[in-house]
């Protein structure tokens, strides 16, 4: 799940996000009264720490047909609901932060990809053949922006949206929109909605082209895709708070490639157009 890290590790942020709600407002010690509406937000005080865990179901890298299961670790650093660290999410900065608003610089990670298994370094079964002879592919870093909006009633609603400029392994534009409602059954709590990426055609021919020195050594068409929707789809997530400090997530996510990935010899002949993650995920939160 190497190229495939970032989508997965976002959709374990994705969860890690509701998690975090959870803990803080819809897990309320036995006797006491009801916390806030499911939408609503409970800013965290203080710095607080979440490690968690998370064994992971999906594609071997991005477009690959190939299937592989992985376990990654989280760990998550929050100050005053202000600056924010961690390996999905990476650096950032609230500089707004009122009325159901929040906006800022963020500076992110893209793992890379290997040629010989297309797998994450926390792979443990599964992976891809079907990328030797494109070579690897080393990390990449990504700064940018991100704006975030909460709003209905009871603010169950987000929308979000982030642009980062690449460095290091690819030099694209990449950005990201999402939006999704939140809401709770009895003591499970819920999320779904749509989500997309997309990018430049830089950062297209990094993970989808195929270059003439790729092509001789691979036997694929040479193709160099342009930029526009990398991919679009559907998540979902699934709360269950155990107590005020642990939670049980569930969560899964089906994407189907644009058309200019899609167009690419590697994704036509070695890969397929949709794709799916599963997980399961364990969190433990705790203040400093």
């Amino acid at each position: 799940m190497r190229h495939c890290h970032a989508l997965v590790l976002t959709l374990a942020l994705s969860a890690a996000a509701l998690v975090q709600t959870a803990h803080a407002q819809n897990a309320p010690e036995r006797g006491a009264p009801a916390g806030p509406s499911p939408g609503a937000t409970t800013a965290p005080t203080g710095l607080t720490v979440t490690l968690g865990i998370a064994p992971i179901f999906g594609m071997a890298w991005q477009g690959s047909r190939d299937t592989a299961l992985s376990i990654f670790p989280d760990l998550r650093i929050n100050y005053n609901d202000t600056l924010f660290l961690s390996v999905p999410e990476g650096l950032g900065w609230n500089v707004v932060n009122a009325d159901g608003w929040k906006a800022g610089p963020i500076l992110r990670s893209r793992f890379g990809r290997d040629e010989n298994d297309g797998g994450s370094p926390f792979q443990i079964a599964g992976g891809s053949t079907a990328l030797i002879g494109m070579g690897d592919i080393g990390i990449a870093g990504e700064a940018g922006g991100f704006v975030e909006k909460r709003f209905g009633t009871k603010r169950q609603w987000r929308a979000r949206a982030d642009v980062r400029q690449g460095f290091g392994a690819h030099q694209g534009v990449v950005g990201d929109v999402a939006l999704s409602y939140s809401g709770r059954e009895g003591k499970v709590l819920y999320s779904v909605g749509p989500r997309a990426t997309f990018a430049s055609a830089d950062y297209m021919q990094t993970y989808f082209g195929v270059s003439t020195a790729q092509a001789a050594r691979t036997g694929l068409a040479a193709s160099r895709p342009d930029g526009g929707l990398v991919s679009y789809g559907l998540g979902a997530n699934l709360i269950r708070p155990l107590d005020r400090r642990r939670a049980v997530a569930l969560f899964g996510v089906l994407d189907r490639l644009g058309n200019a990935p899609a167009g690419s010899a590697l994704i036509r002949e070695r890969g397929q157009r949709t794709q799916f993650t599963v997980g399961l995920g364990y969190s433990f939160r705790f203040g400093l």
